[in-house]
């Protein structure tokens, strides 16, 4: 077999790279129509004569290999490519015309991908979704730089990961090109289309928010100090990975908000002044250091990304008492949630909950309680330290658990093996250890 992670049996493919996506897109929104031209530029990363691409609910009426047609075949979850007896190292490009109307795909936490709008269209691919509207190599492993071009009538704002290089109008459309120089996973790949404004805030980083006119996103909103949280995030975390951040608020309610490389999408209902949806803005933009710039392996260490968010919350919290005196610190942040932290499953590990149980709360606020207790530890400059080092260390390329042990234990110097011990009890053990107490 040469699916990547056992969590996502049936996506992936081992046996090459997408080192580029090329992706163009002209979509009619009223029809939820989608015509595409997606060049793949792939490198072979294992002896092969055939590779998977993943595509799902999309119509193929073209494979091309350098230009080439090329032999390929329908599968359930994409297309069968057939590429010659290729060695280790060879590349070429694959191009691939599809079109349809894009939607969701189903898994095991619901639907995720390409989804309409009341009025335009959004994409939040994790885990699963990506390969409901591009041709890919869906596997998180998998990084590549991106170029999407999205053309749609005028009247409509296109957002995609990265920087817009270009925005042309030709009769009644308008193209918007973006491009994102990073790696990024094709999960975290995302397009926005609505009747937004754009509105920029000053901070560290080009920060913006994106949002229906008659939504209000400045003072009296969860998201009044989003170019604040950035600044804050960067003092704690290191520098921004990414050229800019954008908030995306859609015109629509949505279940929960959705990262992506370089920009989170919300639903209207997440705008309201309350601690619920300014955490939750924290906690989106505290992923593109831990889950889009530093992304794991594999699912099953996803407290890797997700108890890092949950302990950005946390930070916040405290820090953001210098506006809101009567809110909880990080302290009481977490003995909050470890008085109400439930039993693991069954055989599950917050290394490895299994793919049920993958986004279950007790694995964020374990995670988060996992760093609390590495922090209380190590004290404040190592601990931060640590986290700078994981992620200038990392940027742009993917991690295990166990990497980030080691990285912990050698950072710990002659403390490591304790440090360790520590992180293997929350990590590994079935049982809750002993709530951690930061008196700074």
């Amino acid at each position: 077999m040469h699916t990547p992670d056992p969590y996502l049996p049936g996506h992936g493919d081992l046996r090459y790279h997408v080192r580029h996506y090329d992706l163009d897109l002209q979509y009619k929104i009223v029809t939820n129509r989608l015509d595409e031209v997606a060049k793949l530029h792939i490198e072979i990363a294992r002896p092969t004569s055939r590779i998977d691409v993943d595509l799902v609910g999309l119509n193929v009426s073209k494979v091309l290999l350098d230009g080439t047609p090329a032999r390929h075949r329908r599968k359930p979850n994409g297309i069968s490519v057939e590429v010659g007896e290729r060695l280790v190292g060879e590349r070429f490009v694959l191009e691939l015309r599809v079109a349809g109307k894009p939607g969701p795909m189903p898994g095991v936490h619901g639907e995720a991908g390409w989804e309409e709008l009341t009025d335009g269209a959004m994409v939040g691919s994790q885990p699963q979704g990506a390969p409901s509207w591009f041709p890919c190599n869906n596997d998180a492993g998998d990084k590549a730089t991106y170029r999407i071009r999205v053309t749609c009538a005028a009247g409509y704002t296109v957002i995609a990961n990265g920087t817009l290089t270009s925005r042309t109008t030709t009769g009644g459309n308008i193209a918007w090109v973006y491009e994102m120089n990073e790696p990024m996973s094709p999960y975290l790949a995302t397009v926005q289309i609505g009747k937004y404004r754009e509105s920029y805030r000053d901070a560290i980083v080009p920060v913006s928010i994106v949002h229906p006119p008659r939504v209000p996103v400045g003072p009296g909103t969860a998201f009044a100090k989003q170019a604040d949280m950035v600044d804050f995030f960067v003092g704690c975390y290191g520098n921004y990975p990414f050229n800019e951040y954008r908030a995306v608020i859609v015109d629509d309610e949505l279940e929960i908000p959705l990262e992506a490389q370089g920009l989170s999408s919300f639903g209207r209902n997440f705008v309201t002044p309350d601690w619920n949806n300014e955490r939750l803005v924290a906690h989106e933009l505290a992923h593109q250091w831990f889950g889009n710039c530093v992304t794991s392996k594999q699912l099953h260490d996803m407290w890797l990304h997700e108890g890092f968010a949950c302990y950005s919350e946390w930070l916040w919290s405290d820090y953001s008492r210098r506006w809101h005196r009567m809110r909880p610190g990080v302290q009481q942040r977490a003995a909050e949630h470890y008085a109400k932290l439930p039993p693991m499953p069954a055989g599950a590990t917050l290394a490895d909950p299994g793919m049920k149980h993958l986004f279950d709360d007790w694995v964020y606020k374990r995670g988060a309680l996992t760093l609390h207790a590495l922090r209380v530890a190590c004290g404040d400059s190592l601990f931060f330290d640590i986290l700078q080092a994981w992620v200038a260390e990392n940027a742009g390329s993917t991690i295990t658990t166990e990497q980030f042990v080691d990285h912990c234990r050698v950072m710990a110097g002659d403390d490591g093996e304790r440090i360790e011990a520590l992180l293997r009890a929350w990590l590994y053990a079935p049982e809750l250890p002993p709530l951690p107490v930061y008196a700074g």
